[in-house]
């Protein structure tokens, strides 16, 4: 069972045990009353939660001291429950699912590399990706980012694969 971590807790806010929560999903959704996380080593229940002022009151956490000891931790779900609680729609795609797959420059049917993780940056998605040996060996770089928007023209997540257009003008730059 694969964690994902979805948020992070932040410090304490007001007298009666709430936190400041920093959400690390595109889906808050997810956080309701009731819903169970885990949290290192230990579950948190959420009682109440204001996603508008980004603010989460755990069950049994009802002073600023109890809240403080969480402050940091991460908040965390799984593959699965993810997917089964989540419905995409068309041409969207759970992280988890990206990386890993390699990636193909359609065009010419080259491999350029693997997808390593995934870096958000005003937002946009970027894939960062670890170069093909066989390129890294005629002088390209180790490593590339792509904008998932721009250069992915198709994904195959059966075969963990994503199609690229244009992917390799930005690795000829690089050389």
């Amino acid at each position: 069972m694969n964690k994902i971590p979805i948020a992070k807790i932040g410090k304490s806010y007001g007298i009666k045990g709430w936190q400041k929560i920093h959400l690390l999903t595109d889906f808050p959704e997810q956080f309701k009353p009731g819903k169970v996380f885990e949290s290192d080593k230990t579950t948190l229940t959420i009682e109440k939660i204001d996603l508008k002022r980004n603010l989460v009151k755990f069950s049994g956490v009802d002073t600023p001291e109890d809240a403080k000891k969480l402050t940091n931790r991460m908040l965390y779900t799984t593959e699965e429950e993810t997917k089964q609680n989540i419905k995409l729609k068309k041409n969207e795609y759970f992280w988890f699912d990206i990386i890993g797959c390699d990636v193909i420059e359609k065009s010419i049917s080259l491999k350029l590399g693997k997808v390593k993780e995934i870096e958000r940056a005003n937002g946009a998605d970027y894939l960062v990706i670890v170069t093909d040996k066989s390129l890294t060996e005629k002088g390209y770089p180790k490593r590339f980012l792509i904008d998932f928007k721009r250069h992915v023209q198709d994904v195959d997540l059966k075969n963990k694969t994503i199609y690229s257009k244009s992917a390799m003008e930005i690795l000829d730059s690089l050389k």
